[in-house]
């Protein structure tokens, strides 16, 4: 009797499982729904909203050619 051996598989990782999208979030509630809108009319900021005032007061306020360079001589031993 002959041995028979099965053929071996090349180390190629499985196949992802199909996305499945999960149920849908849950909605905000009224309360919160009518503050956004309170804040939104009255020109606020509100959270995960593009804010133009925050990216201007976050910016660097020091300019490319703002300040020279420093006045003590290279290499003066300090």
């Amino acid at each position: 009797m002959t041995p028979t051996y099965a053929a071996l598989a090349e180390s190629v990782p499985p196949a992802p499982p199909p996305f499945r999208q999960g149920p849908p979030p849950p909605q905000d509630p009224p309360i919160y729904r009518d503050l956004m809108h309170t804040w939104a009319s009255g020109g606020r900021t509100l959270p995960g909203r593009h804010d133009p005032e925050w990216i201007r007061l976050a910016a660097p306020q020091v300019r490319p050619g703002q300040f020279s360079a420093s006045p003590d001589p290279r290499d003066d031993g300090r």
